[in-house]
């Protein structure tokens, strides 16, 4: 079966699909990323999704699935609120 692997970077996507054995899991999947030079620096130890959707890296995966890794957030997004909440009021927009 036919796996796509996908990590989001701000600057780029980084995409590879695999072909995986039947009853294969995310954990597989992820095993090939990890050997793969074009995933070279990506955590993959982080939380993993199946098309949007988290899941476990013991989870089965079907034929044409995508595997997404998540990277950690930058920023907190209620602080990122609120700093930009700050900065509009300094700037008198509201």
């Amino acid at each position: 079966m036919l796996i796509e692997v996908v990590y989001a970077e701000p600057q780029r996507v980084r995409r590879k699909t695999y072909r995986l054995a039947p009853h294969s899991s995310v954990g597989d999947a992820l095993d090939l990323a990890a050997a793969d030079a074009d995933f070279a620096g990506v955590h993959l130890g982080g939380a993993v999704g199946i098309f949007g959707r988290i899941t476990r890296r013991d989870a089965p995966l079907r034929d044409g699935d995508r595997v997404e890794i998540y990277r950690a957030l930058s920023e907190d997004p209620k602080n990122a609120r609120r700093r930009r909440a700050a900065l509009a009021s300094r700037s008198g927009r509201s």
